[in-house]
């Protein structure tokens, strides 16, 4: 499992490397406390459409949980959640901020949460140790912006399933 400390880029650069030009996610959703119960039941049908196993599964919800409450918990109290299919695996964003479908709160004329916001914990707490231990990469990066956690699940072998 790879693993990134704080610090890098600012998040609002776009997605991970290799999503740009790619097909669109398979599931892209703001929350806030009120929708992380939401947040988990569509992913759960998103895990079982493609094909992970019920213990597989169950770990791919708890993480994006995890992280998707640490948003709201240590940010902005709002966040994005992505999640892209890519040939092996599930490449999944959660960024805490102003949760705008867009990524970009001026092009809808609101004003950018993001200055009020400190990043999360620089002292992991139980939620990102939980997600080390399901997950099979995990990089966390924060910076005046915000903090934007990617992390990978790989998907079933041999699952020929397309979105």
């Amino acid at each position: 499992m790879a693993i990134s400390q704080p610090g890098g880029p600012d998040r609002r650069s776009g997605p991970v490397r290799g999503t740009a030009g790619a097909a669109p996610p398979v599931l892209d959703l703001a929350f806030d406390s009120g929708t992380l119960s939401l947040l988990r039941a569509k992913v759960q049908a998103q895990a079982d459409q493609a094909g992970f196993p019920a213990d597989r599964a169950t770990d791919v919800v708890l993480a994006l949980h995890e992280l998707a409450a640490n948003a709201v918990r240590h940010g902005a109290g709002a966040g994005r959640l992505r999640i892209w299919r890519q040939a092996s695996a599930w490449l999944c964003q959660v960024e805490d901020g102003d949760p705008l479908p867009s990524g970009d709160p001026a092009a809808a004329g609101h004003a950018p949460r993001l200055a009020m916001m400190n990043g999360w914990q620089a002292v992991p707490g139980h939620g990102l140790w939980v997600v080390r231990q399901v997950a099979d990469q995990l990089q966390v990066r924060s910076g005046p912006d915000g903090t934007r956690a990617t992390v990978t699940f790989g998907l079933p072998s041999g699952d020929a399933r397309s979105y």
